[in-house]
């Protein structure tokens, strides 16, 4: 079970239930989840070179064994970036087979987020498969019109099995994504008491262990896996709705689990979670910071207080963040660990 809320007005919610509740949000408008997500590319580009660090050490496969190269996004939302990381991902292996004077296998991406997520939109966003318009793979890997990989949609919980066993070459999940969803619904209340806080870290170590568990089966022999997810060890003061772990928490989990071999592991900084042109403007930074929580968790809030409070909530961000325009943009950084594991 989860709880939302306060100690005074607890809201308890099966772990299902959120599952069948919990995205961003969805559609193509204003508070969109696609129309918000600039400032996760940008940190998801910083990053590139760690992930690229982490393709290299990927074994490829001979020819000979004629099977299609498996990638998933664990958390893909619904927006343009995990489209881009499949790129990256495709292009870089597709240079590193060709370097051995090999030719790349056929390409398989696999986008998985809960069941809410609004597969629709992403589907949209994805260009056609090159077998339809390219004359060859390379000629589509240097061509944006087309994909260079066959893709698919799987929806489910990533702290259970999503896969057949060792059929994954890249895992890649990003838990950065500031919504509840990417905590099962349990949001940190600034200020909380120790036992309260040594409950979320209690459950990050459940829910660490099971997603270990799972991705421990599905993953290929030689496979790497990337993981990002939000540290607490330099956060400032700013309250943000998921558990934020230390290194030492991630360690001993991952340690405690046994499958995997810790091949990297540091803390990265993400920077702000706000793209503004005006970062002067009190006004412009107090609408982006509404407009970007609404996008991560409207969904969540729109079920629980209804729409018309919702919409008052988030006009109460937007007045507050307006007066502490420079605290919120000084102050709103996250920083990541960042790791690479591969099986034992």
């Amino acid at each position: 079970m989860a709880t939302l809320g306060d100690n005074k007005d607890n809201v308890v919610v099966s772990n299902v239930k959120l599952e069948r509740m919990l995205s961003m949000k969805g559609g193509k408008g204003e508070a969109s989840y696609v129309n918000n997500s600039q400032a996760q590319g940008q940190h998801a580009r910083s990053m590139l070179h760690l992930l690229k660090e982490t393709l290299d050490g990927v074994q490829l496969s001979p020819m000979a064994d004629d099977v299609p190269f498996v990638m998933v996004d664990l958390g893909c939302s619904c927006g343009r970036n995990t489209v881009y990381i499949i790129d990256v991902i495709v292009e870089h292996m597709s240079k590193r087979y060709e370097a051995m004077g090999q030719q790349p296998p056929e390409f398989s991406a696999f986008f998985s987020d809960l069941p809410s997520n609004d597969f629709n939109t992403l589907f949209q966003l994805l260009p056609p498969l090159a077998n339809n318009g390219c004359g060859s793979m390379e000629e589509c890997l240097a061509s944006n019109s087309h994909r260079a990989y066959f893709a698919a949609g799987v929806p489910g919980s990533f702290y259970r099995r999503l896969f057949p066993a060792r059929s994954i070459d890249v895992p890649d999940v990003v838990l950065d994504k500031r919504s509840v969803a990417y905590n099962k619904g349990r949001i940190y209340i600034h200020g909380a008491n120790e036992i309260t806080a040594n409950a979320y870290k209690k459950q990050f170590q459940t829910d660490l262990a099971g997603f270990l568990g799972a991705r421990s089966k599905e993953m290929k022999r030689g496979g790497s896996m990337f993981l990002g997810l939000i540290t607490s060890e330099k956060r400032d003061d700013f309250n943000i709705p998921v558990y934020a772990p230390s290194i030492q928490d991630f360690k001993e989990v991952v340690e405690a689990n046994g499958s995997f071999t810790i091949n990297k592991l540091q803390v990265f900084r993400g920077g702000s979670p706000l793209v503004v042109n005006h970062p002067d403007d009190a006004a412009e930074v107090g609408r982006a910071l509404a407009v970007s929580c609404r996008s991560v968790s409207s969904v969540l809030v729109d079920a629980h207080i209804g729409e018309q409070l919702s919409d008052e909530l988030f006009a109460r961000v937007e007045r507050r963040a307006s007066r502490h325009a420079k605290e919120v943009i000084e102050k709103l950084q996250f920083f990541h660990i960042v790791a690479c594991l591969s099986l034992v």
